[in-house]
């Protein structure tokens, strides 16, 4: 087992229900976290909430300090972060937890974008070409982030979808000390199914969250 100091570091950038429930895991799992917001006040405070394994940065020191970065803000604004921060975040590992969706007026969501696109595919694009970009952790909605974490005697499953697998042991564990089972699903252009109505999401065809046995079923059944 690690100790902390040579854990992977990571910065949560957004303190939204996402940002919150994946640091808060982290921390229960050992793992320390660099918190960061617009406002930083709030970071602070909410890395006092943490305790010592929590920090508050800037967002520009904590990227630079990071080598795994959660911007868990909406879809629209990670665009414009990317461009902002583009010379800190090359050779880092960026991990996408955006679903590209708003309110449809009628108590539910809909999609922003093409429904054969994904949010993982478009932000790809937009990012430096020096950086490993992976797809996790919003495949379940923010209440089973924080409710699901570490069950026993079997962990839920998180899916991750990744086109560079020498990020795949970072993420790996990250997703493990969050008190989650990873299993990687394949390159980005998988990533629609891990995002809102995907048939591997919480909200999707999948409409639950799955063991590893039972996601391993799942995913051999559609083989078939």
């Amino acid at each position: 087992m690690h100790s902390t100091s040579q854990k992977t570091k990571v910065a949560i950038i957004g303190l939204g229900n996402i940002g919150r429930a994946i640091a808060s895991n982290l921390v229960k799992g050992s793992h320390p976290v660099i918190i960061s917001s617009r406002e930083i006040n709030k970071a602070q405070s909410f890395a006092s909430e943490l305790g010592i394994l929590a920090t508050a940065e800037e967002t520009a020191k904590a990227i630079k300090d990071a080598d795994i970065i959660i911007p868990t803000i909406y879809f629209d604004k990670i665009k414009d972060f990317l461009s902002q921060y583009a010379s800190e975040l090359k050779g880092k590992i960026i991990i996408d937890v955006s679903n590209p969706i708003a309110p449809d007026g009628q108590g539910g969501f809909k999609k922003i974008i093409d429904k054969d696109i994904s949010a993982g595919q478009v932000l790809l694009d937009l990012t430096p070409k020096e950086t490993h970009f992976v797809k996790a952790f919003g495949t379940l909605g923010a209440s089973s982030l924080s409710e699901a974490a570490f069950t026993e005697p079997h962990r839920k499953v998180l899916f991750y979808a990744s086109d560079s697998t020498n990020s795949n042991k970072q993420v790996e564990e990250l997703i493990t000390d969050s008190g989650f089972q990873p299993l990687h699903i394949g390159g980005i252009n998988q990533s629609i199914r891990i995002e809102v109505f995907g048939d591997l999401h919480e909200f999707g065809a999948l409409g639950k969250t799955v063991t590893l046995e039972e996601a391993k079923k799942t995913l051999n059944g559609q083989n078939n």
